[in-house]
């Protein structure tokens, strides 16, 4: 894969281009602000961007309001989010850009990657599009979660499927994680596509929309 590293850390952005090399891909720009993530993407066109959240001048949410402009300059240009913070404004922005059956949404914590295949397998899904999220990033995006909660009609289970899908986890590894079968599992898909009333179209589409569903209530 073409990788754009976007990293003010010095250390954390030279190691992530070592670490992508020794793994076969090219890292094809590495930079430290947001503004030269923009220029790089734009540039590049790369299969899949890397980026932290706080970058100069200000370090709060500057990576975040980057990928967002990336995402609008080249359309379903992929990001993955890697960071030690959950920037809940920007991360629903970035969520946002995923509509019209454009993935390749991805936001990892740093501290709680816990292994280098599994970073790596994150990065290829988000790079095919798919959208992978950490847990504790889930868990803070849905706090935010409305009175007039859409999901209020689904039952426990289907909030369980609902929320591994926000994952990025496929059917099959959502009826291992809940040891149940994959017909199950596609059962319970169905029934909350059927219940958040969404239209008929792609199932990938369908998913992220779902996904969108649960982030944003």
């Amino acid at each position: 894969m073409r990788i754009v590293i976007a990293d003010d850390a010095v250390l954390l952005r030279e190691g992530l281009v070592r670490l992508l090399t020794e793994s076969g891909h090219q890292v094809v720009a590495a930079v430290g602000d947001g503004d030269a993530l923009v220029e790089a993407v734009v540039e590049h066109r790369p299969d899949v961007s890397i980026v932290d959240v706080r970058m100069p001048p200000s370090h709060t949410d500057e990576g975040l309001r980057a990928a967002v402009e990336a995402r609008r300059l080249v359309p379903r240009t992929p990001i993955l989010v890697l960071s030690q913070y959950v920037e809940v404004s920007y991360a629903d922005d970035l969520l946002a850009t995923t509509g019209g059956g454009g993935g390749g949404i991805g936001y990892l914590l740093k501290d709680r990657v816990a292994a280098i295949d599994e970073f790596l397998d994150a990065l290829r899904r988000v790079a095919g599009g798919g959208t992978v999220l950490d847990p504790e990033v889930v868990g803070q995006l849905f706090a935010r979660r409305r009175r007039d909660d859409p999901l209020r009609e689904l039952t426990p289970r289907e909030r369980e499927v609902l929320a591994l899908m926000a994952e990025g986890r496929s059917n099959t590894a959502i009826a291992r994680a809940l040891v149940v079968s994959d017909g199950a599992v596609e059962k319970h898909v169905r029934n909350i596509f059927t219940k958040l009333t969404l239209p008929p179209d792609t199932e990938q589409h369908r998913r992220v929309l779902a996904v969108l569903t649960y982030l944003r209530n």
